[in-house]
């Protein structure tokens, strides 16, 4: 008897799953997935005891929405909420996207990328990256059509860690028709030091088509409650408002993100203690004979080439857990100050590895 079966989109049926990355021994690190190393805030675990579980959260979030319009100098109409930065992007996508229509973003970039426009409907444009591993922003300019309703641009680009320049980005959107949603994720924007990285927030007001996404989950340290924020023009953020799950963000996300704003000053200390450990890191990295791009996020990037799945084996049997996507790199957060040597040592073993291998264009 043949099994009748229900009806899945090909596209859907022929589309991976999101895969994180795997865990880390007891006596290893996890610096496969871009978390802050540091533990909550003792006044977030506490502001979390009392939080009801048996009621509803705030859909609106408008407590939160608010204390983030008076951060940023926007109204809370221009706020939107999502269970992390991401699900405000699908939002998004819901509100412009659909069958027909096309989305713009470099590759490599954020992994997700590909499958959220796949799934909104759209088809996606991915534009190559330069040899060094940031955006061309002109040849995504040039990938622009009349199909085209939104442009992702991503800064610091997870994963290789480049940022796009203030400079850069505004000859980009001159480029963009006033009609194209321009995405500008800056997930990793609090761990940026090059004084010529562009901040979207002070562009918000010159370009009425950009919508900014921010998150809790790095530089706050809110992974695990999954919260993040779009900025940008209000009748966009209430297209996305109407395109989104209803009370998806808890109650208890929102609180620990009450709380951390009004601790954000302690909580920039230990983003400027990662951004110091990942300088290190980097610069380390460069003497063992690593050709890496400029480090702005909370990872480095080493470009394996052909050897990643062998490179990313050599750290796992050093205790430390990396994010591959062979054939092209690895991604390395930074962790805990007690991974360092592990990860400078494997990274090492990887090095003398390669030098025994053709010529790699990883190493100098």
């Amino acid at each position: 008897m043949s099994e009748t079966r229900v009806t899945i989109r090909p596209e859907i049926a022929a589309l991976a799953a999101y895969s994180q990355g795997r865990a880390a021994a007891p006596d290893g690190f996890k610096l496969s997935s871009n978390e802050n190393p540091f533990p909550p805030l003792p006044s977030v675990v506490e502001a979390l005891a009392d939080v009801p579980i048996n009621r509803y959260p705030d859909g609106s979030g408008i407590a939160l929405r608010t204390k983030i319009a008076k951060r940023y100098g926007v109204a809370p109409g221009e706020v939107q909420l999502g269970s992390g930065s991401i699900a405000v992007l699908a939002q998004l996508l819901g509100a412009v996207g659909g069958h027909g229509t096309e989305v713009v973003h470099a590759w490599r970039s954020f992994e997700a990328y590909p499958s959220m426009i796949l799934v909104s409907g759209s088809t996606g444009v991915p534009v190559a990256l330069r040899e060094d591993g940031s955006h061309d922003l002109d040849a995504m300019a040039a990938a622009i059509t009349e199909r085209t309703r939104m442009v992702i641009v991503c800064t610091p680009n997870n994963p290789t860690g480049t940022i796009v320049t203030a400079s850069d980005f505004e000859a980009f959107m001159a480029k963009v028709p006033p009609t194209v949603l321009v995405v500008l994720d800056e997930a990793y924007q609090e761990f940026v030091t090059d004084p010529f990285a562009v901040e979207g927030v002070d562009l918000l007001g010159r370009y009425p088509n950009l919508v900014v996404l921010r998150t809790f989950s790095k530089a706050w340290g809110l992974a695990g409650l999954r919260i993040g924020f779009a900025l940008g023009a209000e009748y966009i953020l209430n297209a996305a408002r109407s395109a989104a799950i209803p009370l998806s963000v808890i109650d208890h996300a929102q609180r620990a993100a009450l709380i951390s704003l009004d601790h954000e000053l302690e909580l920039l200390e230990r983003v400027a203690d990662i951004a110091v450990r990942r300088e290190r890191i980097a610069n380390d990295l460069r003497q063992q004979g690593w050709r890496i791009p400029e480090a702005q996020g909370n990872f480095v990037w080493l470009p394996t080439g052909a050897a990643t799945e062998e490179a990313a084996e050599v750290f796992a049997r050093n205790g430390i857990v990396v994010r591959p996507f062979a054939p092209e790199g690895i991604r390395i957060s930074i962790g805990e100050r007690e991974s360092v040597e592990a990860l400078l040592r494997s990274a090492q073993e990887v090095v003398q590895n390669l030098r025994k291998k053709p010529a790699d264009p990883g190493l100098d």
